[in-house]
């Protein structure tokens, strides 16, 4: 997939857990892992948003796009 989910870089950067996240963002750590190991299909900008409240960044922290290679 084109689109690489880096919450895991951003809970690293701010010292975060996955169950302290879970609990901030309001979401179950299951839900949380399956978007943090990049399984997940979509996000809902509610979440993003409550994600990017609890870990004090941009959506493009935690959103990046990377074109696949051709072969």
């Amino acid at each position: 997939m084109a689109i690489i989910i880096n919450v895991d870089v951003m809970m690293a950067k701010r010292k975060m857990s996955l169950g302290e996240l879970a609990e901030r963002v309001e979401i179950t750590p299951a839900n949380l892992s399956i978007l943090k190991t990049g399984k997940a299909r979509a996000v809902r900008f509610s979440t993003l948003e409550a994600i990017c409240r609890a870990l004090d960044c941009q959506p493009g922290d935690v959103l990046e796009y990377r074109p696949e290679e051709k072969n």
